[in-house]
């Protein structure tokens, strides 16, 4: 009796895990923004919603507005892809995705973390200038000061951008016009082409355009130069000294062997 139980006992258990493995929550998704989320009008920006479930469809949404939903070959590998097209200051928003598995009743994820579209262009362009002025130290501090317009009154938001840096590097809330982003212990992977936007964080999200470019060269001692080169010596050498003596030993062993063989062969 027993015997026979067994093949439906397991019938029913596998079939229990299926549906406890169909109807359990979905994770939340991650939603990225590319080239960025700070972006100048007319331009396109890609919208990438990804999550480690496969077999689901995505939801976009701007606020509490679904935009777009993707049932595309690119879900079953648990990413989909939104492109939003010619930018307007209108395209600003609070963007969120959601992933689902069609049923009765619909299994949805939690939405995503929020992405703020900004649309720059919408308010005058701030100024920016740093402290330290010309050529800076590798190592040393350098602060970066953002201004906007004294007309504008109303709470704003900056955020200090870097050519050629997807996302901004530094984001502050100050209490006036102005905010000073500090860039500690600078390399010279810190040198580049910066500038800055001031924004509104709730409608109609508008942004200003960025400020004139502010290029920050960081020179590097010699001294640091002869230090790093000295350290990289010292590393050869001694990889170099390691190789030579796992050769010798290589070398003994095989001597050794020669020498053992003829003992072996009497």
């Amino acid at each position: 009796m027993i015997p026979r139980l067994l093949p439906l006992l397991c019938l029913r258990l596998c079939t229990g895990q299926g549906i406890r493995g169909t109807d359990e929550p979905l994770p939340k998704p991650t939603l990225r923004a590319w080239p960025s989320w700070v972006v100048p009008p007319r331009s396109s920006v890609r919208l990438q919603c990804q999550t480690p479930t496969k077999d689901v469809d995505f939801v976009l949404k701007k606020g509490n507005v679904v935009l777009d939903v993707s049932r595309s070959l690119a879900s079953k590998k648990g990413l989909a892809e939104f492109h939003l097209t010619d930018l307007r200051t209108s395209h600003a928003g609070d963007y969120t995705c959601e992933c689902y598995r069609p049923g009765a009743p619909d299994i949805r994820s939690p939405p995503s973390e929020v992405i703020l579209l900004l649309v720059t262009g919408g308010l005058p362009k701030p100024s920016l200038q740093a402290h330290q002025r010309g050529v800076v130290t590798a190592g040393d501090d350098v602060t970066l000061q953002c201004q906007r317009p004294d007309n504008i009154f109303r709470p704003m938001r900056f955020a200090l951008l870097k050519a050629g840096v997807a996302e901004p590097i530094r984001l502050r809330t100050p209490v006036g016009k102005e905010v000073d982003f500090s860039l500690q212990t600078v390399t010279v992977g810190d040198a580049g082409n910066y500038s800055c936007v001031y924004f509104q964080t709730g409608t109609p999200f508008w942004a200003s355009q960025p400020s004139d470019r502010l290029e920050i060269r960081v020179r590097v001692p010699p001294g640091a130069i002869s230090r790093d080169y000295t350290t990289g010596n010292l590393i050869r050498l001694g990889l170099a000294s390691l190789v030579v003596v796992i050769m010798g030993a290589v070398l003994l062993e095989a001597w050794c062997s020669q020498k053992e063989s003829p003992r072996g062969s009497t």
